[in-house]
């Protein structure tokens, strides 16, 4: 039995050193370092036109997820957070069956999306390492990047309010070791490597691996390569099985309100000469508080709104920051209409209005007609957020005819509405079937083309969206029997107020609108969930 203490033992136990005390020990002691890593990292930094890239022998990969697990490790990533994932290629040609994992990462583009997307500059692109990196203190959390980034490169992490990604360990790459990674494949199987940094462009079938997303877009740096030729047929493993993506309610509710308030202010100059000052006033106040309940709406989807003010930063390349502008201009329009609204009615109301404010009255015409370009502008940098992800469920045309479709639909049924409530007050309008005709016309028909356009991309297996229409079968094989159902309703509600007593037009009328609502924030809802987000082949 050993005479010492036990407060003895316990200081004794304190100075010995475990395994990896004692290489990190040696390794600190190490005076040349060069050639520690020399397989993995190249020999010299990148000189001016070159820079870091991921290289990976597929040949190498056996999938053990290593490069994983030394990731989430050192960058002490969030349980479900994973900055690098492992995907599967496979050919089922009966002759010749072929299998490849495929470890993927940030591949730091030449053009990044998420860079050029960001409204307040969040990323930056290093300028001797080419490094793509992350700023978290300026992120303000609106997800945007998450929807450019073709590869499904950054992540949102929900309680910081921000989104992260891999920054290729731009930590350990300054003191020449190699990324967390590229350390610990035990068969070496990713390597770091120098890339011209002006290469010629891709071609639009160019792609790093089958099933990526065209190189042409952000020009990926990343390497794959094998000796066995991969197969012409190879897909990746989970090419049919699309996913539901975020529903994003916040922007659910902002699109359909700021395009209801779009479509009101762009019908009022027309109604200026034939409405009373008490009717414009409704119509413009009714716009104005949508538009505000929209954009107060979209804040709830920043993880840090207070830094919404640097949208400025992004405006060369980002439509997020040109939509952040252009609703400010709009915004400060339709105020300066409300106010001439309720400036033209100063001799009803007898009140002591200022005599600046008095002269805004005649000017009723110019601001509502500034105010309708600036909404229709608005929807339309609302539209360029979503075509420029380049998301085959968000091309340039369908996007356009549902957005503006939406504008027109919700601005003459909101301004139907609002006139057959003023009717029940016993003010005349004439011009509510007119506006009421439009509404349902509108209405019917971009529920035609809906309806036509998801049974064509259903027999079309080769269309870029054919998997947008999958998913509304599988997910939401209900949604085409209840839009056949809100649209019907909202046309019958509107048609009989065409013949009711004031008060019932009213009433049914509103009950149209409500219809049509719903039927809005459904579509806007399956705008969302059903836009199938590109990713890198296999990846879980």
């Amino acid at each position: 039995m050993s005479d010492s203490t036990l407060l003895e033992e316990l200081l004794r136990e304190q100075h010995t050193l475990s395994a990896v005390e004692r290489f990190s020990r040696v390794h600190d002691r190490l005076t040349d370092r060069t050639g520690s890593f020399t397989q993995l990292l190249p020999a010299a930094p990148p000189i001016p036109g070159q820079q870091y890239a991921f290289a990976v022998n597929l040949d190498l990969c056996t999938g053990c997820k290593a490069c994983v697990t030394a990731c989430h490790s050192l960058n002490g990533l969030d349980p479900l957070e994973n900055w690098r994932d492992t995907g599967l290629l496979r050919s089922l040609t009966p002759d010749q069956p072929y299998q490849q994992t495929v470890t993927t990462a940030c591949h730091h583009c030449l053009d990044p999306a998420c860079l050029n997307g960001c409204p307040v500059q969040a990323y930056e692109k290093d300028a001797s390492t080419g490094v793509v990196r992350h700023l978290d203190d300026q992120c303000i959390g609106c997800q945007y990047c998450v929807l450019k980034c073709p590869y499904d490169v950054p992540k949102y992490s929900e309680h910081r309010g921000i989104v992260r990604k891999c920054d290729l360990c731009s930590q350990r790459l300054a003191v020449g070791e190699a990324p967390a990674c590229v350390q610990a494949c035990p068969s070496s199987a990713i390597t770091i490597q120098l890339v011209d940094r002006h290469p010629p462009k891709p071609g639009p079938s160019e792609a790093m691996l089958p099933g990526a997303f065209p190189s042409d877009y952000t020009q990926p740096t990343t390497r794959y390569f094998s000796e066995r030729p991969i197969p012409p047929d190879a897909l990746p493993a989970d090419a049919g099985a699309h996913r539901l993506e975020s529903a994003h309610f916040p922007l659910v509710v902002m699109l359909v309100l700021t395009q209801l308030a779009a479509g009101m202010f762009a019908f009022l100059p027309f109604l200026v000469s034939l409405l009373s000052p008490q009717a414009l006033l409704a119509l413009a106040s009714c716009a104005f508080l949508a538009l505000h309940a929209g954009l107060a709406a979209s804040v709830l989807h920043l993880g840090r709104p207070l830094g919404a003010w640097r949208f400025f930063l992004g405006l060369r390349t980002s439509w997020m920051s040109r939509e952040i502008l252009v609703f400010g201009a709009f915004s400060g329009s339709t105020t300066l209409t409300l106010a001439a609204a309720i400036a033209a009615l100063e001799p009803a109301l007898k009140l002591p209005f200022p005599a600046v404010f008095k002269t805004l009255g005649p000017h009723l015409l110019l601001f509502s007609s500034a105010s309708a370009l600036l909404g229709v502008l608005s929807v339309g940098a609302s539209a360029m957020i979503y075509i420029d992800t380049r998301r085959p469920a968000w091309s340039a045309g369908p996007t356009s005819v549902r957005f503006f479709g939406s504008l027109l639909l919700l601005g003459t049924a909101t301004t139907a509405t609002v006139l057959s409530g003023l009717a029940a007050a016993g003010i005349a309008i004439p011009a509510i079937p007119a506006i009421i005709a439009v509404a349902m016309v509108v209405r019917l028909g971009l529920w035609t083309w809906e309806t036509q356009r998801n049974a064509r991309l259903l027999r079309d297996p080769g269309h870029p969206a054919h998997g947008t229409a999958r998913l509304l079968r599988k997910y939401y094989s209900w949604s085409p029997r209840l839009r056949l159902l809100l649209v019907l309703g909202a046309t019958t509600l509107a048609l009989a107020s065409l013949s009711a007593a004031p008060k019932l037009a009213a009433a049914l009328q509103a009950l149209s609108l409500l219809f049509t609502l719903c039927a809005q924030l459904l579509d806007r809802t399956l705008f969302f969930t059903t836009a199938a987000a590109p990713r890198m082949p296999g990846r879980p």
